[in-house]
């Protein structure tokens, strides 16, 4: 008999815009990435807006079994609060995970506190650690240099690995702690501008170069790479680097199994 309902793995881009100028405009949306993983699903990184792209993409946030947070800062974590309630149930149902750096949980904590006997539990991120989430196992290898506590991760589905690097400034040691067939990077500006702690289009053909994935993915764009236009920009990288090479859209649904058909 055939599945009707075979295993899959997807992520689902709520947003691709990121910083302040473009999540107070919303010229993109901010509202972060949805791993469906063989049905543990996962919301990483919820910005504002999150809780409406969940909706108008038809996606179930009692189904979540977590949330994680790369950091505190408000394009990441604002719908974090509303989306701990919608995967909770209002509150009745007992469930799901929050995963988040130490800083957003103690000072000015990003989660109100009434909202967190909801959950099953909290873990605290920290360098080097693991993790595991039903069938989806995640390390966090390394601290980013960016304005708060910041971590990207490292995934392990049991068919595909897969890296989301979050929001830093480029450092030595950086490419190492990541890897896997996919790379999604968040990239910030088209070119660097110290002393901000973003990723650049440099930067992030650096990144690409070193590490050689099957595809990656661009996302978490700023005002200069918007105007730039990302999709145009993807080609000269995909050009110089030999890699395929994304510009992530809002509500793009990447498959993981495009990875397996390719050499």
């Amino acid at each position: 008999m055939r599945d009707e309902n075979p295993p899959s793995e997807t992520i689902t881009f709520l947003g691709t815009g990121g910083a302040r100028f473009m999540m107070i405009t919303q010229l993109l949306a901010t509202g972060g990435l949805w791993l469906n993983c063989n049905g543990t699903e996962i919301l990483i990184d919820p910005g504002p807006g999150s809780i409406v792209q969940v909706t108008k993409r038809k996606l179930r946030p009692d189904k979540l079994s977590a949330i994680i947070l790369s950091h505190r800062h408000l394009d990441h974590s604002a719908d974090a609060n509303i989306m701990i309630e919608a995967m909770t149930r209002g509150g009745f149902n007992h469930h799901g995970w929050l995963f988040a750096p130490a800083d957003a949980l103690e000072t000015e904590p990003v989660i109100f506190s009434y909202l967190r006997d909801s959950l099953e539990g909290i873990e605290v991120l920290k360098e080097g650690k693991s993790y595991s989430v039903g069938r989806v196992s995640f390390t966090t290898p390394v601290r980013h240099i960016h304005g708060v506590e910041t971590y990207g991760m490292v995934f392990n589905t049991g068919k595909h690995t897969f890296s989301y690097i979050a929001d830093t400034r480029y450092f030595d040691g950086l490419c190492t702690s990541y890897g896997g067939d996919l790379l999604i990077i968040c990239v910030l500006r088209l070119e660097p501008s110290p002393p901000l702690d973003h990723l650049s289009v440099p930067d992030a053909e650096r990144i690409i170069t070193e590490l050689k994935p099957r595809v990656a993915i661009l996302t978490h764009f700023g005002m200069s790479l918007w105007r730039a236009k990302p999709w145009q920009v993807v080609e000269g990288l995909s050009e110089r680097t030999g890699v395929r090479v994304l510009a992530a859209r809002d509500g793009m649904k990447f498959d993981l199994s495009q990875l397996d058909d390719m050499e």
